[in-house]
């Protein structure tokens, strides 16, 4: 009876070990590597605000340099990259949507044609809980536009949330769903100037 709950622990105890060996900690290279490889993508994601409000809608990647999302009814904001720049649609706006260089947000980090994460000084922090590697990252030439930091998941390598810290220290947290890569997205979608007409700007 002794041997047999020593050999069933001994078993748990390997399947636990091999758990574990599965998970490992990303190397940068690894990180840039699955964002430079990443094309299209699209999703559900849910946003946490800095109030701890949430909203959810859906979440449309063309790297480099377009996203968007889409928010769900009854929020009827939009943001928007396309053509270096990122608009923010606010329905009570009445001066049409707030419009910054894409260069100078904290997205430029994971929108860039060439995401290269071991760059110097553009990664400065990297941790891994057991499960996920997190790495937090901002522009060197423009680090008073805030940070970004990237949670990713391994085996496989996924993009699973992001949180920008602003200039001010706010912190806006976009937690992704299941992604489904490689497929076609139309060009229009990020289009800022027809989006501005669809709302009358």
């Amino acid at each position: 009876m002794m041997k047999r709950i020593l050999f069933t622990f001994a078993v748990v105890a390997l399947a636990i070990y091999a758990g574990a060996a599965t998970a490992q900690q990303l190397s940068l290279a690894q990180i840039s590597q699955y964002l430079n490889q990443l094309e299209t993508a699209q999703g559900r994601f849910t946003q946490v605000n800095p109030d701890g409000s949430q909203i959810a809608g859906t979440i449309y990647i063309k790297r480099p340099g377009r996203i968007r999302f889409e928010y769900d009814p009854p929020e009827r904001s939009m943001v928007i990259a396309g053509g270096g720049q990122l608009a923010v649609f606010d329905p009570r706006s009445n001066t049409g949507p707030d419009r910054y260089p894409l260069n100078q947000t904290p997205l430029n980090v994971i929108l860039q044609r060439d995401v290269n994460l071991e760059r110097a000084r553009m990664v400065t922090g990297q941790s891994y809980d057991g499960t996920y590697t997190t790495v937090t990252a901002r522009d060197p030439d423009n680090a008073e536009y805030g940070a970004i930091q990237l949670v990713f998941s391994a085996n496989p390598i996924a993009l699973r949330q992001w949180v920008i810290t602003d200039d001010i220290g706010t912190r806006t947290t976009v937690v992704l769903g299941d992604l489904v890569t490689g497929g076609r997205i139309g060009d229009i979608l990020f289009n800022i100037r027809a989006e501005m007409r669809k709302w009358g700007n």
